[in-house]
């Protein structure tokens, strides 16, 4: 993958645009099976509209926005993205079929794949010349052309190959954990895509990407020639892909499958190592406050008397 002067990839795998929920979302999802992702997200975000957010699950007493972006912006460049703070001004089509996503600052990046995760600015996809990407509506007697929410089919693919749209689309962006899941949606559809390209056969062209407990991981499926005889299940009757190449396809696929069966210990130290994550986007404010409070009760209860 080239890079420009200043360490930009100028030809990543896909180019997310808009770095809120949605796009975020897809990014993790992308960098993490392993495709170079880049985010450019400085637009008019409609989560910082929001004052506090307190529906979003896993937060029971909510959290603020700007740390809602911290921990969002942190997971996607962790998984692997490149997060750049810029305006894609248009997305167009090269002579060769490849998207040209230009920006505000001028620069100029290439790539097969791009997904729209920018709510309130889809502008920048009018270059690709799509008619029926914008309708007109009617607005106290004026007429205004917007993105068609209705463009993009339900799982994010649209009339034109390698585009993809988290959003604007549908209702999917009218809460903050729904763009989330939107965003996951339309990552999984494209890695389905990218896997049919590389050959994988259409039985197991869908990805997972979750982990399992090593110890269920019992009986005959401790045997690798049981995972063969699983793999070549699937494919039964697939002729599309040559052996040889097949053959590459099932060591991989069940390589990755048997990596996702992790130990006691390997949980531990991930469950460590995601505590002490976030407490980096905690205020040392609170906590200090919280440690004080700590220390406090194990000395009231006698655990710091030292008897």
């Amino acid at each position: 993958m080239e890079n420009d002067g200043d360490g930009l990839a100028t030809d990543p795998d896909v180019v997310i645009v808009g770095g809120g929920p949605a796009g975020c979302s897809a990014g993790v999802f992308l960098a993490r099976y392993g495709l170079d992702a880049v985010i450019f997200d400085r637009g008019p975000a409609s989560l910082r509209r929001c004052a506090y957010l307190e529906n979003y699950l896993g937060f029971p007493a909510g959290i603020d926005i700007e740390t809602m972006y911290d921990l969002m912006h942190d997971h996607a460049a962790t998984a692997g993205c490149e997060i750049v703070s810029d305006t894609v001004d248009a997305v167009a089509r090269s002579g060769d079929g490849e998207f040209v996503v230009r920006t505000q600052d001028d620069r100029t990046v290439t790539t097969e794949r791009v997904v729209a995760a920018a709510r309130y600015d889809a502008d920048f996809l009018r270059s690709l010349g799509s008619d029926e990407m914008f309708a007109v509506h009617e607005h106290e007697g004026e007429r205004r052309e917007h993105f068609d929410r209705d463009y993009p089919d339900p799982d994010g693919t649209t009339p034109i190959d390698g585009l993809y749209v988290a959003s604007p689309a549908g209702d999917a962006e009218a809460q903050a954990i729904m763009s989330a899941g939107r965003g996951a949606r339309v990552a999984r559809t494209l890695l389905a895509d990218v896997r049919r390209e590389r050959g994988f056969p259409e039985a197991i062209a869908p990805h997972w990407d979750w982990r399992r407990k090593e110890a269920t991981l019992t009986g005959e499926w401790t045997d690798r020639d049981r995972w063969d005889a699983w793999f070549d299940e699937q494919v039964d009757g697939d002729d599309d892909v040559a052996e040889g190449q097949l053959l590459e396809l099932r060591e991989q696929e069940i390589d990755r499958r048997v990596a996702t069966y992790v130990s006691e210990a390997e949980i531990e130290r991930r469950t460590e190592r995601g505590h002490k994550r976030l407490l980096e986007h905690v205020d040392d404010e609170y906590i200090l406050e919280a440690a004080r409070e700590i220390e406090g009760r194990a000395k009231a209860s006698g655990g710091g008397s030292g008897q």
